[in-house]
């Protein structure tokens, strides 16, 4: 068992508008990476990155939400480049379905892992709308929350039935937004927390994101707060990885490498 990341690319925003006490003079890099999760029964992609059609996914979104972005080589490219054998390979497993994780979907040819809530969000919402393009034509793979408590949250799905890998829902960014926890053989431990915080500072510092933010980004912010003084909380036992700072990733070995 083993885990890998593939930076598909970034786009620019500011500190400010990451978490409360930000600068707007501190320009951050928004990390749009996938992760190869490797396991004998089956590999799984946690979120998608950066497509090849990431342009005309930006450009669908409201102006206000458009940021400057750079674009490396999608997932499917990084996996095809590095010889991977994609037959391995039993889906992409979202932590949600805003465009800025599922882009790459639509270069992967391969079920979608999602839940009953995050599968309605994506249907309705406006924030949906990518989500919806990339996924035409992909087999759907919905899971339940069916198993115990597990760290404080209040059920669970253990993907492999062996502690490995265990989803739990995260439902204030988005009503099914997830949160991954994954253990390694050597005993490392990482929690891939999707948009719970953008940036670590939000763990660091304790601190949530700017009010307006809270509004506009989060369908609960009250949940959010929750969930992320449970995270908080466990930033000692584990890598914590919000999916969009760059530097969370450190330390998980590059797929090319």
């Amino acid at each position: 068992m083993a885990i890998y990341q593939l930076p598909t690319g970034t786009y620019e925003t500011r500190s400010a508008f990451a978490f409360k006490g930000g600068s707007f003079r501190d320009k951050r890099h928004f990390a749009a990476t996938a992760i190869l999760l490797q396991h004998p029964k089956g590999d799984l992609l946690i979120d998608a990155g950066f497509g090849s059609q990431v342009a005309a996914h930006i450009q669908s979104l409201p102006r206000i939400e458009r940021a400057p972005y750079q674009v490396v080589s999608t997932a499917s490219e990084q996996l095809e480049a590095s010889g991977y054998d994609r037959s391995r390979l039993r889906g992409v497993l979202v932590t949600h379905s805003h465009w800025d994780h599922v882009s790459g979907i639509d270069d992967l040819q391969m079920p979608i892992w999602i839940n009953e809530g995050e599968l309605r969000y994506a249907s309705e919402d406006r924030d949906g709308e990518v989500f919806r393009i990339v996924s035409a034509g992909h087999k759907i793979h919905q899971y339940e929350f069916n198993g115990p408590p597990y760290l404080g949250f209040s059920a669970s799905f253990d993907v492999y039935r062996d502690g490995s890998v265990v989803i739990v829902p995260a439902r204030g960014h988005t009503t099914g937004s997830v949160i991954i926890f994954v253990t390694l053989p050597t005993g490392k431990r990482y929690a891939f927390i999707g948009d719970l915080t953008w940036q670590l500072d939000g763990i660091r510092r304790r601190v949530e994101r700017p009010l307006l933010l809270r509004i506009l980004a989060d369908t609960d912010p009250k949940l959010v707060r929750e969930d992320l003084l449970r995270v908080i909380a466990l930033a000692n036992v584990m890598q914590i990885v919000p999916a969009h700072d760059v530097t969370a990733y450190h330390g998980i070995p590059q797929l090319s490498n």
